[in-house]
């Protein structure tokens, strides 16, 4: 949080984008009673978005602030171009730096202050945007030196609406910490993924959850992940030439038992670096596997189950593998609550494995 004066958001604030992350802000502000403007360059997303509840169409009038969500290569633009309407201007970019450099010379700069909302999907479209896209997540709040201090307040205060965490950083310690966290990721999800993608039928078909887990993301749509890589070309240099060495060194360990053991404990140690729920350090987990028959509703009941049982449930997953009439679903729950959810769910004719 920043030290400077705690502000409102009364609206009405205008979203230039009526993408994913637009709509689905338009969607949160609406929820919580806060007037929203929405404009684009594609008429049939303001419709779509507006339909969904996000706001109503832009005509005129200086809004509270101004949320600019177009793809980035249009960032600094459109930018400048609220910036000349009298209001503050915050953005939804997942590069600060750069836009940040096309908007330094603007003489409004001041009621500029960026935004990054760490939340999204492989999808994309005002249709897939949901009101509690941003709940419980982290959103980076990025002042510039010349930021005036009720707009951080302000950006903040959008964070907050929007049911985010609001975390402040300077636009080049956030490109680091993305750079890292999010965009080399996904680098990796592509480079896994397109092993793939020529690969034998045959072994496609011995595809199971991890494979999956590993190269989701990859899925992304590449025009706008080019423009999101490019932009902050300069931090992951660094860390792909650091992911070259890696390589090189397990290249080099495939022979030697004790040094392959050592690069993959490395991985545990990362593994074992995220944070975990709300912040906090990871806690120790364990999985529960149940079998979930192929038919509507089995899914909710076995939730349903759980629910009634009591137990807190971490994280889930479903492994759907061709050919079985099951689904494997994987829910993992804290590690001393684990063997106790598998006799509770064996009493109500669960199939869990052990």
């Amino acid at each position: 949080m920043s030290d400077g004066p705690t502000v409102e958001l009364t609206g009405p604030v205008h979203i230039i984008g009526t993408g994913l992350l637009g709509t689905s802000i338009g969607l949160a502000l609406s929820a919580r009673g806060v007037p929203v403007w929405l404009s684009d360059t594609n008429p049939d997303h303001v419709r779509t978005a507006a339909g969904l509840g996000a706001g109503t169409a832009y005509r005129s009038g200086v809004a509270q602030l101004v949320v600019v969500a177009v793809p980035p290569s249009g960032i600094a633009e459109a930018v400048r171009s609220a910036l000349a309407t009298g209001a503050a201007v915050t953005d939804v970019g997942s590069v600060k730096s750069g836009p940040l450099a096309g908007i330094a010379s603007s003489a409004y700069a001041s009621r500029f202050v960026g935004g990054h909302p760490m939340a999204g999907s492989e999808r994309s479209g005002p249709l897939a945007a949901s009101a509690a896209l941003f709940d419980g997540r982290p959103w980076a709040i990025t002042p510039h030196e010349g930021s005036e201090p009720g707009v951080v307040a302000l950006v903040e205060a959008l964070a907050r609406t929007c049911g985010a965490v609001a975390l402040t950083m300077s636009p080049r310690a956030h490109d680091e910490a993305v750079a890292r966290t999010s965009h080399l990721p996904h680098l990796m999800a592509a480079v896994v993924a397109a092993q793939l993608a020529d690969a034998d039928p045959a072994q496609l078909a011995l595809s199971g959850q991890g494979v999956r887990d590993v190269t989701r993301i990859a899925a992304g749509e590449p025009r706008l992940w080019q423009q999101i890589i490019a932009g902050n070309a300069v931090a992951l240099r660094t860390l792909l030439l650091d992911v070259r060495d890696d390589l090189d060194r397990l290249l080099a360990a495939l022979d030697d038992p004790e040094a392959l053991v050592t690069v993959l404990d490395a991985g545990v140690r990362g593994t074992q670096a995220i944070p975990g729920k709300h912040g906090g350090p990871p806690l120790p987990t364990a999985s529960v596997y149940v079998a979930v028959p192929d038919h509507p509703g089995e899914l909710a009941r076995l939730l349903a189950d759980v629910g009634a049982i009591g137990a807190n449930l971490e994280d889930l997953h479903i492994d759907h593998d061709p050919g079985r009439p099951v689904g494997l679903v994987e829910l993992v729950v804290g590690a001393a609550a684990a063997e106790q959810l598998r006799e509770s769910l064996e009493s109500r004719n669960w199939v869990v494995h052990r």
